[in-house]
C-alpha cells in the first residue's frame, strides 16, 4: 500500500484524543452530578439529566473512539491490537459500530428531554426526530449491508 495511507494518521489520533477528551469530561460531570446529588438534594428529575448529559458525553467519546481506531486499524495497521468488539475488517464495519453507538446516543438524547419538566412541550417533537432518525439509519444499513452470500468484490 502507498504512503499516502498514512494521511489518515492525523484525523485517527485527533478522533482518540477527542474521545479521551469527552470520556474524562463525562467522566468529570458524573462525579459532580453524585456530588450535587449528595450535598445539595437535587431531585430525580435534576440528577437523571445530569447524569444522561454525562452518559452523551461518554458516547459521543465512544464514537470518536471508535472513529480513531477503525481508521487507524483500515489504513494503517490491520493487526492493531484490538478487543473483538472493536475489530473493522472494512468500512462496513465501521459504518455499522458507528450506527449502533449514535442510536445509543439519540437514546440518551430522548431519555433527557422526556425527563426534563422544563422541556415537555419539546417531548413529542424530539420523539418523532428520534424516531425517523432511528428508522433512517436502520434503513441505511440495511440498504448498504455487504452480502456475504456473494463473492468479495
Amino acid at each position: 500500500m502507498s504512503v499516502t495511507r498514512y494521511a489518515v494518521f492525523v484525523p485517527a489520533l485527533a478522533s482518540i484524543v477527542g474521545a479521551l477528551l469527552l470520556m474524562a469530561q463525562g467522566s468529570y460531570e458524573m462525579v459532580l452530578a453524585v456530588i450535587d446529588t449528595t450535598t445539595d438534594g437535587s431531585t430525580l428529575k435534576e440528577t437523571v439529566v445530569e447524569v444522561l448529559t454525562a452518559v452523551d458525553a461518554i458516547l459521543l467519546g465512544t464514537v470518536l473512539l471508535v472513529i480513531g481506531y477503525g481508521l487507524y486499524e483500515l489504513f494503517i495497521d490491520a493487526e492493531l491490537d484490538v478487543p473483538m468488539w472493536l475489530r473493522v475488517d472494512d468500512l462496513d464495519d465501521l459504518k455499522s459500530k458507528l450506527i449502533g453507538v449514535v442510536v445509543a446516543i439519540i437514546a440518551v438524547v430522548f431519555v433527557g428531554v422526556f425527563v426534563d419538566s422544563n422541556r415537555k412541550a419539546d417531548v413529542l417533537s424530539y420523539g418523532v426526530g428520534a424516531g425517523a432518525l432511528v428508522v433512517g439509519l436502520a434503513i441505511f444499513a440495511f440498504a448498504t449491508k455487504k452480502n456475504s452470500s456473494r463473492g468479495a468484490k
